[in-house]
C-alpha cells in the first residue's frame, strides 16, 4: 500500500506504522498493522508505554493473562492503561490493526470506562457495540487500501471529546524529558497546580503523572539499549534512575527479564527469544 511506511521484520514479526492525517494528530499517536505469521508456544511480551489502543484482530484472537487466567481475546478491543507487561499465547498467526490514541486522549470511551479498564484489554463490543462493528468494518477496508473510511470514523468520534490543553501540555513535557521532568516543574509549565494537574491528568490520561513519568522512562530505557552501546551503568544512570540496581529490578518488574538478558534479545537474539519477538517490534517500532 502506498500510505504505508516500510515493514520492521523481526524473527517473523512484521510490523508498520501508517501515517496519521494531520486532522487527527490532535487525538491520533499513530496507527499500526502487525503481522506474526509463526504460532509460538512461548508467551511473548509487550511492555506498558503510556498509551491506550482501539485493536481490531483479522485472523484468531491470541489468548490474554488476566485475572488470574487466560481468556481469549475479542475480535474488537479497547487495551486500557497499565503498568504492567501484556502476556500472550497463541496457536495461529496473529494479523491486527491498531489505533494507538494520544495519551490525553484515553479516556475516549469515556472517564469510567477508562477507569475501570486500567490493566485491562477488554472487548469493545461491550462497551460501544456500535463502534466496535464500525472500527472492524474500517479497519478492514484500511488494510484493503481504502483509509478514508477509518479516517472519517475516527474524526466522527473525536468531535465530540475535548481534550484538556494542560493535561495535554503536561503530556508533552513529561515525554520530551524521557519521564524525568519533576512533576512540580510540570504543573508549572502547564499552567496548574500541583493536585489539580493530578486529578486532571488521572480523569484524561488515566494514569497518574508520576505513573506516566515512569512508563516514559522505561521506554526511554529500552530504546536506550535496543540502540546504543552504552554500559548497563550509563544507561540507568542516563535515564533517571538512582543506580544499576534500581534499573534492573524495574525492568525485571515489568519484562521479566534482567538488563543484560533483555538487551541481547531485543538487539541480537530475537531469532531465539519468542518472549521478547513482539515486544522487540513495538520498541524499534515505536521511534517517533
Amino acid at each position: 500500500m502506498n500510505n504505508c511506511a516500510s515493514w520492521t521484520v523481526i524473527a517473523r514479526v512484521h510490523y508498520r506504522e501508517h501515517p496519521v492525517p494531520e486532522f487527527l494528530r490532535a487525538h491520533v499517536a499513530g496507527l499500526w498493522h502487525l503481522r506474526d505469521s509463526d504460532p509460538t508456544a512461548e508467551i511473548q511480551t509487550i511492555y506498558p508505554d503510556g498509551f491506550c489502543e482501539l485493536i481490531v484482530h483479522f485472523g484468531t484472537p491470541p489468548q490474554c493473562h488476566e485475572g488470574g487466567g487466560w481468556h481469549v481475546q475479542a475480535r474488537t478491543l479497547f487495551a486500557a492503561q497499565r503498568l504492567g507487561a501484556v502476556r500472550l499465547r497463541r496457536d495461529a498467526a496473529i494479523d491486527c490493526l491498531g489505533v494507538r490514541l494520544r495519551p490525553e486522549a484515553s479516556a475516549l470511551l469515556g472517564t469510567e470506562v477508562l477507569r475501570r479498564s486500567r490493566e485491562r484489554i477488554v472487548d469493545l463490543a461491550v462497551i460501544d457495540p456500535t463502534l466496535s462493528r464500525a472500527l472492524r468494518a474500517a479497519a478492514s477496508a484500511y488494510i484493503a487500501g481504502d483509509t478514508a473510511r477509518l479516517d472519517r470514523l475516527l474524526a466522527r468520534r473525536f468531535a465530540a471529546h475535548d481534550l484538556d490543553d494542560a493535561v495535554a501540555r503536561a503530556v508533552r513535557r513529561i515525554r520530551e524529558s524521557g519521564g524525568q521532568m519533576r512533576i512540580e516543574s510540570v504543573a508549572r509549565d502547564a499552567g496548574v497546580g500541583l493536585r489539580s494537574l493530578q486529578t486532571r491528568f488521572r480523569r484524561a490520561v488515566g494514569l497518574t503523572p508520576k505513573e506516566f513519568s515512569r512508563l516514559m522512562r522505561l521506554q526511554a530505557t529500552l530504546r536506550a539499549l535496543d540502540a546504543g552501546d552504552a554500559t548497563l551503568t550509563d544507561v540507568a544512570l542516563d535515564h533517571g534512575f538512582a543506580d544499576q540496581a534500581h534499573a534492573t529490578r524495574e525492568l525485571r518488574r515489568v519484562t521479566g527479564l534482567a538488563p543484560t538478558r533483555l538487551r541481547a534479545a531485543l538487539r541480537t537474539d530475537r531469532d531465539g527469544d519468542a518472549a521478547v519477538r513482539l515486544a522487540a517490534a513495538f520498541v524499534r517500532g515505536r521511534e517517533r
